[in-house]
């Protein structure tokens, strides 16, 4: 039975406590938040905590999941390393490429198991457009984008991860990851842009942002987020793949509204285009946000009682954090990004 403590209780964090509640291999040792109080039916017998170190010298887990805001993943993450816990962190992995090292070399020190919370790896629709894709052979055309129209508590969530997160790393990391996978080539240069379109975020916080990044196999890639009740339901999802044999595109995914963060990774059905004609396939009973959340931690489960090798998963998180910071920085001072020098 593995010992698991959960730190942050927001939507994610609550997520992956309920899948480890309904896990049968483990066991719930303590959840952290804020505010020391855990209001959900499900979970309101374990222990709450509202310190994550007193947390931690308390329960000594054989896992941590942390699900706090970005600017704690690297500090809690390490910390629960070197306590003995095996970690599955949120993504972004942490808020600049130092720190993702860090954790990293942390793991692989002290032999642990770190799995960052890539639920798109996880999902078999979009686990079927990468493998198409590559089968297409490149190089490629990356088209993706996921803008959402946030009112209420929706753009109350999104004004807090913007403390310290832009949209384009806190969305971004999941879609470069599939350009990554795809492609297999390292990053070159990244163009960014982005405006702030809100006075109820910082000054030298943007809300809406875009960039391109150069591979060196030639492959290209444009993704683009924004979040806010300003920003329009038209073309919000796009997601297509195209190569010099044809093209990949879901054809069918987020029926709902821009926020739905079950529509986030629906694909209903994928468009298979070549020179020689168009087939679509179906995807039909897709999981949703919460058989992803638990597919995740049983993954996580299992890569510790299997001891799999997630050298290449641990080294793609830093990749696609980097990419999508260069892009940050890009925005941040008007030039284009070169990935042979660190990110900040």
């Amino acid at each position: 039975m593995t010992r698991v403590l959960i730190a942050g209780l927001g939507n994610m964090g609550l997520s992956h406590a309920l899948a480890h509640h309904h896990h049968p291999d483990a066991q719930i040792v303590g959840l952290v938040n804020r505010s020391g109080r855990v209001d959900h039916p499900d979970l309101a017998g374990y222990p709450a905590y509202s310190d994550f170190a007193a947390a931690l010298a308390e329960t000594k887990p054989d896992l941590v999941v942390v699900a706090t805001y970005s600017d704690s993943h690297a500090e809690f993450a390490c910390a629960a390393m070197e306590a003995g816990a095996h970690v599955f962190v949120e993504k972004p992995l942490a808020t600049n490429v130092a720190d993702a090292r860090r954790v990293v070399a942390t793991a692989a020190r002290l032999n642990r198991k770190l799995v960052v919370g890539y639920i798109l790896r996880h999902h078999p629709s979009w686990m079927r457009l990468i493998d198409e894709a590559r089968n297409l052979g490149g190089p490629y055309v990356f088209r993706l984008n996921l803008n959402q129209q946030s009112t209420g508590a929706e753009w109350e969530t999104h004004k807090a991860l913007m403390q310290t997160t832009s949209p384009i790393v806190d969305c971004g990391v999941h879609y470069v990851d599939v350009m990554c996978q795809i492609t297999d080539a390292q990053p070159a240069r990244v163009h960014g842009m982005g405006l702030r379109l809100s006075d109820e975020i910082a000054e030298d916080m943007y809300n809406y942002g875009q960039f391109q990044v150069v591979f060196d196999d030639g492959s290209v890639g444009w993704y683009e987020a924004g979040w806010g009740p300003m920003m329009s339901e038209t073309a919000f999802f796009v997601k297509d793949i195209v190569s010099p044999n044809g093209s990949v595109s879901i054809t069918d995914g987020s029926k709902g509204a821009s926020a739905d963060i079950d529509g986030h990774t629906k694909v209903g059905g994928l468009l298979i285009h070549t020179p020689q004609g168009d087939h679509t396939i179906e995807m039909p009973d897709e999981p949703g946000h919460q058989d992803l959340c638990d597919a995740e931690q049983a993954y996580m489960l299992r890569a510790i009682a299997e001891d799999i090798d997630l050298t290449r998963h641990m080294n793609d998180a830093v990749q696609s954090l980097a990419i999508c910071l260069a892009a940050d920085q890009s925005i941040r001072t008007g030039q284009p990004v070169s990935l042979e020098e660190p990110a900040s």
